[in-house]
């Protein structure tokens, strides 16, 4: 049987943790191979890690086409909503997932707005006697969102099972975040909370903060919310000047904690 492994398919969700993987292998070297693996033609889709495992000690294994995948975009969502049905997946993995949703459904909708706009009275500008006429794109996909097609910051939460506050703690996350507090983020020394505050921050700080550990990226949180109290506090106030103390504490910590990065650096 030839199976191929598309790199992209294979990074497109996180890998699992070293702890998780050693599990699922004694799992199947116990119990075999139960669930099959899902292809499309000869790629392979779900059970990358089953498929390893397997091919590494010689344990059967089973395969199942999936038929109705017309695109790469379409084994994506399939996996998006594969990987958001398990429960092993974490608030900050199922908030990644829902906004990958999302794009890949506005990247399929603007072709259909675009089509929709090109046509000065609103109609289209095809014979609408003749479906095979019709762009591919704009016969398969809507022009406009509707409410629950998975664009609304509402869908994407419900999708994802999580607030629709945690999905914007996510988005800020991933727009402004250094790679080192995303890290954190994921492993879990950090909350989604606290790391989309910390994100606020420049990236120098922030990585010095992820370098002091989870202290001191407690810390800088709190810094960073004491920051923003200052600016809805009058200055001359007595509320004013504890904040602007706690700022120069906040970047006092800050550089030492830049220096142990440093010295930890040197030793090494």
């Amino acid at each position: 049987m030839n199976i191929t492994v598309n790199e992209e398919l294979l990074a497109y969700i996180d890998p699992l943790t070293p702890d998780e993987h050693q599990a699922l292998e004694r799992s199947l070297l116990a119990e075999g191979c139960r669930d099959a693996l899902v292809l499309w033609g000869d790629v392979l889709v779900d059970g990358h890690n089953r498929y390893g495992i397997c091919t590494r000690h010689g344990i059967p294994f089973n395969t199942v086409q999936h038929q109705h995948f017309k695109s790469l975009s379409d084994v994506h969502l399939w996996m998006i909503d594969q990987h958001l049905g398990r429960r092993s997946v974490s608030d900050f993995q199922r908030g990644v997932l829902a906004l990958r949703k999302k794009d890949i459904l506005a990247a399929r909708e603007q072709p259909a707005a675009e089509v929709a706009a090109a046509a000065p009275d609103g109609s289209p500008p095809w014979d609408e006697g003749d479906a095979n006429s019709a762009p591919a794109a704009v016969a398969s996909t809507p022009v406009a969102a509707a409410p629950d097609s998975g664009l609304t910051r509402e869908a994407m939460a419900r999708a994802a099972r999580i607030s629709s506050n945690t999905i914007s703690q996510i988005e800020k996350i991933q727009k402004s975040a250094a790679p080192e507090l995303v890290a954190a983020v994921k492993s879990g020394t950090i909350s989604i909370n606290a790391a989309a505050t910390v994100a606020s921050l420049p990236m120098e700080e922030q990585v010095v903060a992820v370098a002091g550990g989870k202290k001191e990226l407690q810390q800088a949180a709190r810094q960073v919310r004491a920051a923003k109290a200052v600016a809805r506090t009058e200055p001359d106030t007595p509320e004013g000047v504890i904040a602007r103390l706690r700022q120069t504490i906040a970047e006092l910590t800050a550089e030492n904690a830049a220096l142990k990065a440093q010295l930890a650096g040197l030793s090494s």
